[in-house]
């Protein structure tokens, strides 16, 4: 089993950034991906970046920009650095890892004014 748990979700004005963290724990050794996730109200959830076990980024459509997937190792945990925030970025972020299965976060929200 792994478990992740995000954090530094919150209010933000449009333009401004927040860091997201995704501490993982448990079978960790078993995981070869780690990415984030976000749904607004009334909307599917989309993927926003992914890194894998050896570094490679992804960015999907709307992780381009002011966005960044970043990893710790040590620490067992991923960031998304996000600038530039816009009031269409307000959803909440999910952390998940793909190892044998798929695992996800509990979510953190993220709410940018305008």
């Amino acid at each position: 089993q792994v478990q992740l748990v995000e954090s530094g979700g919150g209010l933000v004005q449009a333009g401004g950034s927040l860091r997201l963290s995704c501490a993982a724990s448990g079978s960790i050794f078993s995981i070869y991906t780690m990415g984030w996730y976000r749904q607004a109200p009334g909307k599917q959830r989309e993927l926003v970046a992914a890194i894998t076990k050896g570094g490679s980024t992804n960015y999907a459509e709307s992780g381009k920009g002011g966005f960044s997937i970043s990893r710790d190792k040590a620490k067992k945990t991923v960031y998304l650095q996000m600038n530039s925030l816009k009031p269409e970025d307000t959803a909440v972020y999910y952390c998940d890892a793909i190892g044998r299965l798929k695992y996800w976060g509990q979510g953190t929200q993220v709410i940018v004014s305008s």
